[in-house]
C-alpha cells in the first residue's frame, strides 16, 4: 500500500511539473527512479509587466489561421500591411511606428534586412509553428540576445519541437487547397536516433494563380476586372537538430531555405490592371545555438548565424525593361549570461556582433558594409506581488563603402524599464513601462541611388504604457475570464521621409509623430459539459497617431498614413465531441494614404468575416484532421493598401495526417 502511495504521489508531481515547468526538472522516487520532464513555459499577458500577446498552435488551428499574417491580425495594436494577392508582401507595424521598428525573431535568433529594414512575414509557414507571441516595449524576459532589446516591438515565431513519447520517429503530411488555384502540400518528419538527440525536417511547396475577380470604385467609375500577375511559386525547407550534451548542456542547429517567384500585381489605377513586374527571392540561413545551465542560478547561451539573401526585381513597363538584383549577407554572433546573485534578483549581460553587406546591379552602387556592436545589461527583481525590470542597451555602429560617402556611424544608449504590481490577493495587476529606442537608417535610406542621404540620423521613439490585467475562474461553467487594458503614449522624432529638393527627392529627418491610444483584450472560456466548450476572444485598439512636424502645415494634427483610429478583431469558437466551429471578424475604420486627410486620400472602413469548421479523427497512434474555411463572407474587395484590392469570398480545405 505504501508502495502504491509513492507511485501515486510521484505521478501527481510529474503532472504538475509538465504544466508549470520552465525548463527541465528532475524528480526522484523509490519506484520509478530518475525521470526528466521538459515543458515550455506558457507566457501570459495577465502577469506580464509590458503588453504581451500569445497564440499557441491549438488556438491557431481553431481560428483557422493559414499563415503568420492571419494569426497576427488578432493581436491588438498591430497593423498588417497587405498588398493583396495570394503571394502579396506582408509586413507588421506595432502601434503606428512602422514595420522598420518591429523586430522578428525566429527560434530565438533575430531576422534582419539591412536593405529595407522590414521583414516580409509571408515567407514563413504556419504549418510548423508552435507558438507566436508579440512583445511591446520592455520585455519581461532578460535572458535574450541584445538585438531583441533593440526594437519597439518584437514578433517571436517558435517552431515545433519533437515530443519525447517513446516513438523513434513521427511524421505528418498536410495538404491545403483553395480558391484561385491555391495548392500547398507540406511534410514534416522527426527522428530520435538517440536518447537525447532529435532530428526534424520540414518542407512545403506553394503555388497559386491568384487571378481573383474584384470590383473597385475609382472615383465615380466602377472597375470589374480580374487580378493579373498575382501568381506565386515558392519552396521552403528546414532541417533541425537538437542534442543534450549533458543534463545541463544543450546544442541545437537549424538550416533554412526559401525560394520563390511571384508576380507583383501593382495598383489598379485609372482602369489599368496591367503589371509585368516579377520578384524572385532566395533566402538561406544557418544558425547554431548552445546553452549551459551551470546551476539553477547561473546559465549561459550563445548563438551564431549566417544569412544569405538574394532578390531580383524584373519589370517590363512601357518605358523599357528593368532587371535589378540585390544581394545581402549577415554574419551574426551573440552570447548572453544570466545570473541570480541573491534571491529574487537576477541580471543578464548580452553581447552581440553583426556584419552586414549589400551589393546590387544598380549604377553607382556604393557596396555598403555595416559593423554593429550591441551590449545589453538588464536587471529583474521579482516578488509574488511585485516585479521590476530595467535594461540599458548600448549600440555602436560603424559603416564603410567602396565608393562615395559613408555615414559617420551611430552611437546611442537606450534605457527601458517596466513595473508590475498586484496590490491585493485578487488577480488584479497594474503595470507601467517605458522604452526609449531607435531604428538605424537602412541601406536604402542612406545609399539608394540619388535619394539616399548618408547624413541621416536614427529615427527615435519613446513609448509609455500604463495598463491593468485581471482574470478569474468563477465556476465550472464560467471557466475563465481574462481582461487586459492598456493606455499608451508614443512619440517619434527625426522620422525619415523622402522630401523634394530643387532637382530630386532626398531622404531627410524632418518627420515628427505623436501617438495616443488604448488596447483592450478580453477572453472568456465556457465549459457546458464533457466535450462541450465555448471560447470568446475580443480585441480593440484606438490609435490617434498624428503628424506634428510643422504647426503651420496643412497636415498638422492629421492622422498619419494607413493608420485607422479604430480597429479590432473577434473570434468565437464552439468545441463539441464531433467538430469545432469558429467564427472570426476583423474591423478597421477609415484610413488615409497620406498625412493630408482629404476625401480623395480616404480609404473606406472594412469588415472581414470568416467561418472555420474542423474535425479530428483518431485511431491508435494516427490522426486525421479535416478543416474547411469560408473567408471574407461579405465578398468585399476592401483595400488595406490603396488600389490593391483584397480577394473576395474564397474557400480553403486542409487535410492534416499524422502517423
Amino acid at each position: 500500500m505504501r508502495r502504491n502511495g509513492k507511485l501515486l504521489w510521484a505521478s501527481l508531481v510529474l503532472v504538475g511539473a509538465s504544466l508549470t515547468s520552465a525548463g527541465a526538472q528532475t524528480l526522484e522516487g523509490d519506484s520509478i527512479g530518475e525521470v526528466t520532464v521538459k515543458a515550455r513555459k506558457m507566457m501570459s499577458n495577465m502577469t506580464a509587466a509590458s503588453p504581451l500577446q500569445v497564440m499557441d498552435r491549438s488556438r491557431m488551428e481553431k481560428i483557422g489561421a493559414h499563415d503568420v499574417a492571419d494569426a497576427v491580425r488578432y493581436f491588438s495594436g498591430v497593423s498588417v500591411k497587405d498588398y493583396g494577392g495570394i503571394g502579396g508582401l506582408k509586413t507588421v507595424s506595432v502601434r503606428s511606428l512602422g514595420a522598420q521598428h518591429t523586430g522578428v525573431c525566429y527560434d530565438g535568433v533575430a531576422i534582419s534586412d539591412c536593405q529595407s529594414g522590414q521583414i516580409d512575414i509571408s515567407r514563413f509557414s504556419l504549418d510548423n509553428v508552435s507558438l507566436l507571441y508579440l512583445t511591446i516595449g520592455q520585455s519581461d524576459d532578460i535572458y535574450q540576445p541584445a538585438k531583441l532589446f533593440a526594437s519597439a516591438g518584437t514578433l517571436h515565431i517558435e517552431t515545433l519541437r519533437p515530443q519525447s513519447d517513446g516513438k523513434k520517429w513521427q511524421a505528418a503530411a498536410r495538404l491545403k487547397a483553395g480558391s484561385f488555384g491555391t495548392v500547398n502540400p507540406s511534410f514534416m518528419y522527426t527522428l530520435q536516433p538517440g536518447k537525447k538527440t532529435y532530428l526534424s525536417t520540414y518542407a512545403d511547396f506553394l503555388r497559386a494563380d491568384g487571378n481573383y475577380p474584384f470590383r473597385l470604385w475609382n472615383g465615380e467609375h466602377r472597375i470589374d476586372e480580374k487580378r493579373n500577375n498575382s501568381d506565386i511559386r515558392s519552396w521552403r525547407a528546414e532541417l533541425n537538430a537538437h542534442t543534450a550534451l549533458t543534463d545541463r548542456q544543450e546544442l541545437s542547429a537549424k538550416l533554412y531555405l526559401f525560394d520563390s517567384e511571384r508576380g507583383l500585381p501593382g495598383g489598379v489605377i485609372y482602369d489599368n490592371t496591367y503589371s509585368a513586374e516579377r520578384l524572385y527571392d532566395r533566402n538561406y540561413f544557418g544558425q547554431i545555438a548552445y546553452e549551459n545551465r551551470f546551476s539553477d542560478k547561473w546559465k549561459l547561451k550563445a548563438a551564431g548565424k549566417f544569412n544569405y539573401s538574394w532578390n531580383r526585381d524584373y519589370n517590363e513597363p512601357a518605358s523599357g525593361v528593368t532587371d535589378d538584383r540585390f544581394k545581402q549577407t549577415e554574419t551574426y554572433l551573440t552570447a548572453t549570461f544570466r545570473g541570480e546573485p541573491v534571491r529574487n534578483l537576477a541580471f543578464s549581460l548580452a553581447q552581440d556582433f553583426a556584419y552586414n553587406d549589400l551589393s546590387t546591379t544598380l549604377r553607382n552602387c556604393q557596396y555598403p558594409e555595416r559593423f554593429s556592436w550591441l551590449t545589453a545589461l538588464a536587471l529583474r527583481y521579482a516578488l509574488p506581488h511585485f516585479t521590476a525590470t530595467a535594461s540599458l542597451l548600448n549600440t555602436h555602429i560603424t559603416e564603410r563603402v567602396k565608393t562615395g560617402e559613408a555615414s559617420d556611424g551611430f552611437k546611442r544608449l537606450s534605457p527601458a524599464f517596466s513595473l508590475s504590481w498586484k496590490p491585493w490577493n485578487e488577480n488584479l495587476r497594474f503595470r507601467l513601462s517605458y522604452k526609449d529606442i531607435f531604428r538605424v537608417p537602412t541601406f536604402n535610406d542612406l545609399y539608394y541611388l540619388l535619394i539616399g542621404n548618408a547624413n541621416l540620423r536614427p529615427e527615435s521613439t519613446r513609448q509609455w504604457n500604463f495598463g491593468l490585467t485581471w482574470n478569474r475562474s468563477f465556476s465550472t461553467l464560467l471557466e475563465y475570464v481574462g481582461l487586459s487594458a492598456d493606455a499608451y503614449y508614443g512619440s517619434v522624432k527625426d522620422k525619415i521621409v523622402a522630401v523634394p529638393t530643387m532637382f530630386i527627392w532626398k531622404m531627410s529627418n524632418i518627420g515628427k509623430v505623436e501617438t495616443l491610444g488604448a488596447d483592450i483584450n478580453m477572453q472568456v472560456n465556457l465549459r457546458w459539459a464533457t466535450g462541450w466548450s465555448n471560447s470568446l476572444q475580443l480585441s480593440y485598439n484606438y490609435m490617434q497617431a498624428e503628424d506634428v512636424t510643422d504647426r503651420s502645415s496643412k497636415v498638422w494634427r492629421n492622422q498619419i498614413a494607413y493608420t485607422p483610429r479604430h480597429s479590432g478583431a473577434a473570434n468565437c469558437t464552439l468545441s463539441t465531441p464531433w467538430a469545432d466551429l469558429s467564427y472570426s471578424l476583423f474591423y478597421a475604420s477609415e484610413r488615409y494614404i497620406s498625412s493630408y486627410n482629404s476625401d480623395e486620400n480616404r480609404i473606406p472602413p472594412y469588415t472581414d468575416h470568416g467561418i472555420t469548421l474542423s474535425r479530428t479523427f483518431a485511431w491508435k497512434t494516427r490522426q486525421l484532421r479535416i478543416q474547411l474555411d469560408a473567408l471574407n463572407l461579405g465578398n468585399k474587395n476592401y483595400e488595406i493598401v490603396r488600389f490593391y484590392p483584397m480577394p473576395g469570398r474564397n474557400y480553403k480545405v486542409t487535410l492534416n495526417y499524422q502517423f
